[in-house]
Formats: C-alpha cells, structure tokens, sequence
C-alpha cells in the first residue's frame, strides 16, 4: 500500500510517500523511495512502540474529527494527512456526514478480529467500530456518523463476506 503523508511537526511541512508491504510477520517500510530499517509493535489501543535505526520510539497515536492523525512522542508533537489512493474522494469535499439509520458493511471478506464497540455504545463520524482481517491485513471499520450503534450482527472470530451487514449506526 502506498500513502501520501504531509507531516506538520516542529521542523514545518514535508511531503512523504511511504509503501507498506506485509513481509511474513514484519512489514516492509520504503520511504520516499528509500528501504528503512523499522519494526513497530503496537503495545495498547493508539499505543505504539517504534524501533527505527536501533533507536527505541513510543508513539501515541489519535485520530482527530478532522481526519488529522495526531502523533506525539516524547515532547515531539506531529500531525499527518494521509492520502490513501485507495480511499473515497469526497470525504475531503467538506464535512458531510450520513443522515439516517446507516448500515455499516464489510469492505472485503475476511475475519473479524477485533470489536471495539458494544450495541449502545455512543460513537463519532471516523470511530473504529471493529477490525476485519483480510489477506494478514487488518482494516479498521469506522463509523460514517455521529450516533449510537443499534445493533451488532457480528462478533470476534466471525468470518463475514463481502458486502455483509456488520453492524447499524443510528
């Protein structure tokens, strides 16, 4: 996969590509054209810990309404907008969000691995709802909406198709 990041952090603005490729249970890292020596572990919800260079990083990570990531580690603060080629364009069109009851379905097929929510629990437009698992990549599925989730027709362990309902956003 390969991501446009523009990364605001102490030193200003900088433009990076970065490819990430699963290799068995490491990933590959290439950025800006240049193969880096990383390995990164996620310790907790948000909660990473990065070894780059032999160099030890923890690096706390939260999504804001904007779609920003918000990244900061040690007294270091960043923020990065991450183009996806792969993702909708209208999202960046200005601040629409569902209207209504909405279905919230699986992308691909594959597994579920992880639910982060429970039938009840409050949620904002972008929130991870769960996390399917497909071809040893795990995709976390976000709320289109502020809302409640009604119902979840799912649970850990399931494997779910294409297409399928896994869970309702009211």
């Amino acid at each position: 996969m390969k991501f446009e990041v523009q990364l605001t952090g102490p030193a200003g603005k900088k433009l990076r590509t970065v490819e990430l490729e699963r290799d068995a249970d490491r990933w590959k890292i290439t950025l800006d054209g240049q193969s880096v020596d990383a390995d990164i572990v996620e310790i907790n919800s948000n909660l990473f810990s990065l070894l780059l260079a032999g160099r030890s990083y923890e690096i706390h990570l939260v999504q804001s309404p904007d779609g920003l990531l918000k990244l900061q580690t040690g007294l270091a603060e960043f923020t990065a907008e991450v183009a996806d080629p792969r993702s909708w364009r209208g999202r960046k069109h200005g601040a629409l969000e569902a209207e209504g009851r909405q279905q919230v379905t699986a992308p691909m097929p594959g597994k579920v691995v992880r639910v982060l929510v429970q039938a009840g629990d409050k949620v904002e437009t972008g929130q991870g709802l769960l996390v399917v698992e497909a071809m040893k990549m795990q995709n976390e599925i976000r709320s289109p909406k502020n809302g409640t989730v009604e119902r979840l027709l799912i649970k850990e362990g399931q494997p779910v198709n294409a297409g399928e309902v896994l869970c309702i956003v009211s």
